[in-house]
C-alpha cells in the first residue's frame, strides 16, 4: 500500500493497519518515495500522492474505494466486512466513507511551499480516499 508520509490522517491509518493481524501481509510505502519509484516504476507517482493505491503480489493496481477495500481484506478481523463492501448494499457506504476521508484530507494538509516540485495536495485538491469506519 503506498500512503501519503505527510498526512497525519495516512500516517495514523498506517499505524493501525500494522497493528492489525494481517492475513496477508501489508507492505506500506510512502507514496512519491524513493522505494516506491524503484518498486513500482509503472506508476504515476503523482497520482498516488493524491489517491490511496494498492498494488497487489501479481502487479494489480486498485485506488480509492477498492484500495481500501483491499487492504480491509488482508486483515483477520476485517475481511468479511471488506467482503460486504463489495456488494451492492455495502459499495455506498465504502464510497461515502472514502469521501468523508477525502474531505478531512483535503482540509488538513497544508498548501504546497511556493517553487516545490511536488506537494502532498495542491491547494484545493481532494486527497487520497480512506476511510474511518467503525470497522
Amino acid at each position: 500500500m503506498l500512503y501519503d508520509a505527510q498526512c497525519p490522517l495516512c500516517v495514523h491509518l498506517r499505524h493501525w493497519l500494522q497493528r492489525q493481524r494481517q492475513l496477508v501481509p501489508l507492505d506500506l510505502v510512502p507514496a512519491g518515495s524513493a522505494e516506491a519509484r524503484r518498486r513500482f516504476p509503472e506508476l504515476d507517482h503523482t497520482a498516488t500522492l493524491a489517491e490511496i493505491t494498492v498494488v497487489g503480489d501479481l502487479g494489480q493496481v486498485y485506488r480509492e474505494a477498492a484500495a481500501w477495500i483491499v487492504c480491509l481484506w488482508a486483515l483477520a478481523k476485517y475481511r468479511s466486512r471488506a467482503h460486504w463492501l463489495t456488494t451492492p448494499a455495502g459499495r455506498p457506504f465504502a464510497r461515502g466513507t472514502v469521501l468523508a476521508a477525502a474531505r478531512y484530507r483535503s482540509r488538513a494538509l497544508p498548501p504546497c511551499a511556493p517553487g516545490a516540485r511536488e506537494c502532498a495536495a495542491p491547494p484545493g485538491a481532494v486527497g487520497p480516499p480512506l476511510t474511518l469506519g467503525p470497522w
